[in-house]
């Protein structure tokens, strides 16, 4: 731990204010409290054991066995105390995001609906066709957040299903570079895709493998800016499969990169550019590699691009 960051723990007001929990349920001022407790008492103890106890071991080990107690036992009130503030923590980014996120689709449906309905307002077809273009794109976006909703809601359950068997990875990834080519043509981005020869099948959950990969490639096009490049590699590596997709685009800042793959978390750079995400996708992502024996991470450079990578097991 750097010297930053263990002075930073030390300021019991700024970790009760990232907890959003008064100072007298914040885990760490509650810790320092039971320590001072803990030495209180053992001091107590210590005194009352040499008056009665002649033997001077003894009371040092009965004092140990005491201290030893009561700090376990802080350590669990503290470890419970953090749990509960992570989770009212979360709880209120939950609604915060959420509503964020439902308010403005809704909002759109709301108008579009009644520009549609209304008798009122006559517009040409052309026009009609704009707002009905819109209200799919609205409910899209409400299906996508419900969709990464569900996925989350399973995951800390741990009823997320892996439904295991054999499939060819590098023709899922061509069949979605397929699929996000309007996209990436709208946004003048060029998708070049470079396997290796002969990539075998894999045996893991293609379901969930193709989350994970549009995701990725998704966000790759989000953040790229136009005339963009991203790269898509597949290699065989120590019995594993190496997925990498580099991206020449927003990049992510190092401070935020090992919040990252966090629930709920967006790069600041990325949230004020685009308002739309929910800070699921990449937590998802994680989830699932992890969940079928891979591993997963990144490299960025503010402004110079970002590269992710993850790794599945061949057998």
């Amino acid at each position: 731990m750097s010297l930053k960051r263990f002075f930073h723990s030390l300021n019991f007001i700024n970790q009760c204010r990232e907890y959003g929990v008064p100072l007298w349920q914040c885990p760490q001022f509650l810790f320092l409290i039971m320590g001072v407790f803990i030495i209180l008492t053992s001091s107590f103890s210590y005194l009352v054991g040499t008056r009665f106890v002649e033997d001077p071991s003894i009371v040092a080990l009965i004092d140990l066995m005491i201290t030893a107690i009561l700090f376990i036992i802080a350590v669990i009130i503290s470890k419970s105390f953090e749990r509960l503030a992570e989770a009212s923590q979360m709880k209120s980014e939950f609604i915060d995001i959420v509503s964020h996120q439902l308010r403005s689709p809704l909002t759109n449906l709301k108008w579009g609906i009644e520009f549609l309905t209304s008798d009122e307002f006559k517009m040409p077809d052309e026009k009609k066709e704009e707002y009905y273009d819109s209200l799919k794109e609205n409910t899209a976006r409400m299906v996508e957040l419900v969709d990464d909703l569900l996925v989350v809601s399973r995951i800390e359950k741990g009823t997320l299903p892996v439904r295991k068997e054999k499939f060819n990875l590098e023709n899922m990834i061509k069949d979605l570079i397929d699929r996000f080519g309007l996209m990436a043509e709208a946004s003048n981005i060029k998708i070049e895709f470079h396997p290796d020869k002969n990539i075998p099948e894999i045996y893991s959950d293609p379901s969930q493998i193709k989350i994970v990969v549009e995701n990725l490639i998704d966000n790759a096009i989000r953040y790229t800016q136009n005339k963009g490049y991203i790269g898509i590699w597949l290699r065989i590596k120590n019995k594993q499969l190496l997925f990498k997709i580099k991206d020449n685009g927003m990049g992510i800042p190092k401070s935020d990169q090992k919040h990252i793959f966090e629930k709920f978390f967006r790069a600041r750079n990325i949230s004020k550019k685009d308002t739309r995400g929910s800070g699921l996708g990449l937590y998802v992502c994680k989830s699932i590699i992890e969940k079928v024996g891979g591993k997963i991470w990144l490299k960025s450079k503010l402004d110079k691009g970002t590269e992710f990578y993850f790794t599945l097991p061949i057998k």
